[in-house]
């Protein structure tokens, strides 16, 4: 299966860094144009929090507002990093599965098209038991979120601890096992695929690994890319972003994903350190490589 976009010219290319949503959630498309940003990722409530008022009503006018002025689009939202559909703690769970509807209405609210998410750990009691409690989540989510046009993005993973989602057959499995399919797509971090031993730094390995993602899961699903450096090496298994070009990837893999026509409808997102003022130098690093 193939994206679709092969052959085509690029209309415009959507690249961007997370944005804080400090002072409302509106004022990240502010910083986003600051930043020269087409498109942007933004949490819609505290990362760190489970729990968060709604959404103030002029905030999300606002927020709409300033999509129109400043021509940032997509914008990309990513959930609380507390969220883990994959536990086996009973209470914890619920609070996940609970915090993940809320994600999923504030995303509709703001007329998000995606939703990424770590899909989740097992925490010692198996891959296979942890892939079927995170698709048991999503079909029970989904069922409290009937007729919501925003997808959830499963994030590839590092495969960190007992984190799930680090082969591209894990995602695909989830997939598998959720009854409204169509409502799942996927974000695919360098940094985390790296990591997990999929190396795209050759010409040879980047068609390699493609090949492989589209064979087992579909290019179709591809949505967004998370565009990180690695600090650690080929198939360590840790997540550590660093900027482009100064981890293990380098840049050619960064060139290479940014001039494949089948990725150019893609946004094309950094979660760097946010240190100085390095995303500035690394979105222009980043566009000096699209041709």
């Amino acid at each position: 299966m193939s994206s679709g976009s092969e052959g085509k010219g690029r209309k415009k290319l959507l690249l961007g860094a997370h944005m804080s949503i400090g002072g409302g959630v509106h004022l990240s498309l502010i910083r986003g144009a600051e930043l020269g940003c087409t498109a942007i990722q933004i949490f819609t409530k505290s990362a760190r929090g489970w729990y968060a008022k709604p959404i103030p009503e002029e905030d999300v006018l606002a927020f709409k507002e300033n999509v129109k002025k400043t021509g940032i689009w997509p914008v990309v939202a990513h959930t609380s990093y507390l969220i883990d559909l994959g536990t086996p703690d009973p209470e914890r769970l619920q609070k996940s599965r609970d915090s993940l509807v809320v994600e999923l209405e504030r995303a509709e609210l703001l007329g998000i098209p995606c939703l990424v998410l770590h899909p989740g750990s097992h925490l010692g009691k198996g891959e296979d038991e942890g892939i079927k409690r995170i698709a048991e989540s999503l079909n029970l989510v989904h069922e409290r979120t009937k007729g919501f046009r925003v997808k959830i993005a499963l994030e590839t993973t590092a495969g960190q601890g007992t984190n799930l989602g680090y082969r591209f057959e894990q995602i695909a499995r989830m997939i598998e096992l959720t009854e409204e399919d169509d409502r799942l797509v996927v974000c695919y971090d360098t940094c985390h695929t790296f990591a997990a031993g999929y190396d795209i730094r050759t010409r040879e390995g980047y068609e390699r690994t493609f090949a492989e993602f589209d064979e087992i899961i579909g290019l179709n699903r591809l949505r967004v890319f998370h565009l990180n450096d690695s600090k650690g090496d080929l198939g360590s298994r840790l997540d550590r972003h660093i900027h482009i070009g100064e981890g293990k990837l380098g840049v050619e893999p960064f060139r290479m994903l940014l001039n494949d026509p089948r990725f150019y409808d893609l946004p094309f997102i950094i979660e760097t350190p946010k240190e100085d003022d390095w995303d500035r130098r690394n979105l222009e690093l980043l566009r000096s490589l699209a041709s």
